[in-house]
């Protein structure tokens, strides 16, 4: 396999799984709030917290993989 063709692989999976978080944990916060709306505070602030979580992972993934491009 090419070197170039698995760092993409390797980037674009960085990229999709975040967002896949991203959607998943909007969607639940959501419904919860549909339920419950009372909860708001606690729902909003977890759910901030998983969100920067995802994103800080997503940033560290696409940091790295930019330093394997330069490394070519």
């Amino acid at each position: 396999m090419d070197h170039n063709l698995a760092l993409l692989l390797i980037f674009s999976l960085c990229v999709i799984g975040p967002c896949a978080v991203f959607a998943v944990g909007s969607y639940a916060s959501i419904n919860a709030l549909g339920r419950n709306p009372s909860s708001a505070p606690k729902i909003f602030t977890a759910m901030i917290i998983g969100l920067v979580f995802a994103e800080s992972i997503a940033v560290i993934a696409m940091l790295i993989v930019f330093q394997l491009f330069s490394k070519t």
